[in-house]
């Protein structure tokens, strides 16, 4: 079949890479895609939210399958586009309708939706401009660090941790009062915080049945040992060590289970990719967000890791027959860590020629803020490459990942040194 997959980050070069290894796909698009995708497929210029520019793409090259690798398009209603489309709406689609999508594009509505259906989060209150001041006097009732979240999309950046009751109130009215996130922050979710360890657990789902994907487990932070500003990713690994079959169990039936019969319950048609973000507590998991799609730099590790044929896997979720398949999953581990520019994730240089990719052995690099200029590589974003490794343990995945990451280069470049290493030295051997 012909596939469009619509995005132009690192997740969807992984995702590219992944549905070009199928029978099933004859031609591959990507819109817009970017350096890595154009190695998978064919490039397309197209904004992603131009619902009619996809939609006519789509009829013009006989596509029959579309499957969306960021969020906004389906927050914005790609999804909604397509089903109420007597042309379109037989288009296998992957990613939910705007109804759907809103467990990640409102965080009072995930919030709420957990609630009802009594899965395991942080205690919470939301608030606008009309309750600041109700919101000031949640936050001196709680104690710190104090977690707020704008409850809209705001491009990664909308979770706010302060350390210190000042700095909680300023932000809440920096956000609500002087609108810091824009329309994203109208509303703001406070959140008690959890002492933990985080994880990243995926499924795939018709909307009844799904199918578990690798778990992992990414870094944010731009230094080492968890240091620095908050980033989009700079490494992530495959599977979880301390995720063992106990916690994985308890995952399954307080968190994943009840979420799908949720999204039933509620009437809510799903299908497509889940990101469940999970924060670890006193061996007892919490969900601290819901993402409608693969992450980056996740992806890059959990897709090298499916042996199934993930278009067959997408095809069945579509069609509603996600209960006949099973994800098979390598047990080697994966481990990926992004190549970033300079001054990450702060203001940074770009257009500086990348070398050394021929150098990367028993590894693949996944592009993101990635250009071919003249047949040449140049650097066009912050994370500029995932690189990742498999192995038959974590050692020998890391060792892989950094000896292809010493092989490339570029001006400025900087990456994280110590990703999975905290997974080596501790005792996570099972919560």
């Amino acid at each position: 079949m012909n596939i469009l997959l619509i995005g132009g980050g690192g997740r969807e070069h992984a995702m590219a890479w992944k549905i070009g290894q199928s029978p099933l796909c004859e031609r591959l698009y990507i819109a817009p895609g970017n350096a890595g995708t154009g190695l998978c497929g064919e490039n397309i210029n197209i904004n992603p939210l131009d619902k009619e520019a996809v939609g006519s793409f789509v009829l013009e090259k006989d596509v029959q399958m579309v499957v969306v690798g960021p969020e906004e398009p389906l927050v914005k209603g790609l999804g909604d586009y397509f089903s109420g489309s007597e042309k379109l709406r037989d288009i296998l689609f992957v990613g939910p309708s705007s109804k759907g999508a809103r467990i990640e594009g409102s965080k009072s509505f995930a919030k709420e939706f957990m609630q009802r259906h009594g899965i395991p989060t942080a205690a919470y209150r939301s608030f606008t401009r009309d309750t600041v001041e109700e919101g000031v006097d949640f936050l001196k009732s709680l104690d710190p660090p104090y977690v707020l979240k704008a409850d809209g999309l705001a491009a990664g950046k909308g979770v706010i941790i302060c350390s210190s009751e000042g700095e909680a109130v300023g932000t809440l009215m920096e956000m609500l009062c002087e609108d810091k996130f824009g329309e994203a922050s109208s509303t703001v979710v406070i959140e008690e915080f959890l002492e933990g360890v985080e994880m990243s657990v995926f499924v795939i789902t018709d909307g009844r049945a799904y199918t578990m994907l690798p778990s992992a487990k990414d870094y944010k932070r731009v230094g080492e040992k968890d240091t620095g500003a908050n980033t989009g990713g700079m490494g992530a690994v495959s599977p979880v060590p301390f995720a063992g079959p106990e916690l994985m169990g308890r995952i399954e039936e307080s968190i994943i289970k009840p979420t799908v019969n949720g999204l039933y319950k509620d009437n809510i048609p799903y299908c497509g990719f889940i990101f469940f973000g999970l924060m670890i507590s006193g061996g007892m998991p919490y969900v601290i967000e819901y993402n409608v799609r693969l992450g980056d730099p996740e992806a890059e590790v959990i897709l090298p890791r499916l042996e199934s044929d993930l278009v067959e896997l997408m095809q069945a979720a579509c069609r509603g027959r996600l209960s006949e398949h099973r994800a098979i999953i390598s047990p080697r581990y994966a481990l990926t860590v992004i190549l970033a520019s300079g001054g990450y994730p702060g203001d940074y240089k770009k257009g500086f020629e990348i070398t050394g990719k021929g150098d990367v052995r028993e590894g693949t690099l996944f592009y993101s803020g990635v250009k071919s200029q003249d047949g040449r590589l140049l650097t066009s974003g912050g994370r500029v490459i995932a690189v990742t490794s498999l192995g038959g343990s974590l050692e020998e995945a890391m060792d892989r990942t950094y000896r292809n990451a010493a092989a490339v280069d570029f001006r400025g470049m900087y990456y994280r040194r110590d990703i999975g290493r905290d997974l080596l030295k501790k005792p996570y051997n099972n919560h």
